[in-house]
C-alpha cells in the first residue's frame, strides 16, 4: 500500500519601512528620506534589529539638512557609490541584462530585450577584472532563497557565476532553455507568483562579490580628488535593452581631496551599462557589504511579481556623468 506524506511550508519576508517629508513652509520646497533597510528573507527579528526609531530620528535630520544643501554642479565625477544605492543598479544593468529569455527577444513586447546577446556568452568583458557577480536561492536572508525553483530544479548546487573577474560566464534559465544555448541544464531560475501561473524565467539572488583583498570605504573615498559618495536608492530609468540608464538617490555628500564634505542635493548619476562598469576602479571588501533587494520585480504578460536580494559592496567609479535633476535650462 502506497503511503503519502504531505508537508505545508511557510517562507516569511518582510520589509521594515519609513519615509520621511520636511517642508519649508516659507519657500514651499520639501526634502525626502527614505529608510535605508532593505527587505530580507526572515521574520520579525529582522524588524527589531534594524531599530528604525534611531534611524528614523537620523532621517528627520538629514531631510532638513537637504533643504538647506548646495546643489550639485552638472559635470563628470569620481563617484563611491554605497551598496545601498548600488545594489539596484546591479538589478537593472547586471540582473535584467542576463535573463535568456530577454536576450532571445521573449520579453520584448513588455519589459524589454538586452544588450547581452548569446553570441556574447564566454566572450564579453562586462567590466574591470575587479568584476564578479554571483547567482543562487541559497543566501542566508535572500529574498529568492528556496529549496526547490518552480520547475522544481533543487537550489543547492545550482549556484553560478553571472560574471566572473569580468567576463560573462551564464545566464540565468528555466528549464528547458538550456540547449537553446548549447548548455546542459537549467540553472534553477523559474518562478511563478501564484499556484495557478505559469513558471517563467526569474532572477535568483544576484550579487556583486567583495573585493579579497582589504578595502573600506574610506579607502575608496580617499583616492578622490574631487567626487560624490552616493547613499540609498531613489528614482531610476533604464532602456529597453538595459543599457542607457540614470539613477538618483537619498542622500549625497562632496568629495573632495579624499575626505567627505558637505551635503549636495538633486544628484543623478548617467551612464550606458558596459561603460559604467568598465569605469570601476575601486571595490570594497566584506566590511562594506549590504544586502539590498525588492519584493517587486516585475515581468511576463500576464504579470508576475517576484522577490529578489542583490548583495553588493560599496564601489568607486571613475569620470561619471552626473545631471542635476532641478535644472530648468536644460
Amino acid at each position: 500500500m502506497l503511503s503519502v506524506q504531505r508537508s505545508r511550508i511557510a517562507q516569511t519576508r518582510c520589509h521594515p519601512h519609513f519615509e520621511v517629508t520636511t517642508v519649508d513652509k516659507q519657500s514651499g520646497t520639501f526634502a525626502h528620506r527614505a529608510g535605508l533597510a532593505a527587505p530580507r528573507g526572515s521574520g520579525w527579528e529582522y524588524v527589531d534589529a534594524c531599530d528604525l526609531v534611531s534611524e528614523a530620528r537620523l532621517a528627520a535630520e538629514q531631510a532638513r539638512e537637504k533643504l538647506k544643501a548646495k546643489p550639485v554642479a552638472p559635470g563628470k565625477y569620481d563617484l563611491v557609490i554605497d551598496p545601498t544605492n548600488l545594489w539596484l543598479t546591479l538589478h537593472e544593468t547586471v540582473g535584467h541584462s542576463t535573463e535568456l529569455d530577454r536576450a532571445l527577444g521573449w520579453e520584448a513586447n513588455f519589459a524589454g530585450t538586452s544588450l547581452v546577446t548569446p553570441e556574447k556568452l564566454d566572450k564579453l568583458q562586462f567590466g574591470t577584472t575587479l568584476m564578479t557577480v554571483m547567482a543562487d536561492r541559497s543566501q542566508e536572508g535572500g529574498l529568492a532563497t528556496i529549496g526547490f525553483d518552480d520547475d522544481g530544479v533543487r537550489s543547492a548546487g545550482t549556484e553560478f557565476p553571472i560574471i566572473e573577474k569580468s567576463l560573462f560566464r551564464n545566464y540565468q534559465m528555466a528549464i528547458g532553455q538550456a540547449r537553446l544555448i548549447g548548455r546542459v541544464r537549467s540553472n534553477g531560475c523559474a518562478y511563478a507568483a501564484v499556484p495557478t501561473a505559469f513558471p517563467i524565467q526569474r532572477m535568483p539572488n544576484v550579487s556583486l562579490q567583495p573585493n579579497a583583498a582589504p578595502c573600506s570605504l574610506e579607502d575608496l573615498i580617499s583616492d578622490i580628488d574631487e567626487g560624490i559618495y552616493i547613499l540609498g536608492d531613489g528614482s531610476w530609468s533604464i532602456d529597453q535593452q538595459r543599457d542607457n540608464f540614470q539613477f538618483g538617490g537619498q542622500l549625497f555628500y562632496e568629495i573632495k581631496h579624499g575626505k567627505l564634505g558637505a551635503m549636495l542635493r538633486d544628484v543623478t548619476y548617467q551612464s550606458r551599462t558596459l561603460e559604467f562598469w568598465h569605469t570601476m576602479d575601486g571595490l570594497g571588501d566584506r566590511s562594506t557589504w549590504f544586502l539590498g533587494g525588492s519584493f517587486y520585480c516585475g515581468k511576463g504578460q500576464p504579470l508576475q511579481t517576484a522577490p529578489v536580494s542583490h548583495g553588493a559592496v560599496a564601489a568607486r567609479f571613475r569620470h561619471v556623468a552626473v545631471l542635476n535633476t532641478e535644472r530648468e535650462d536644460i
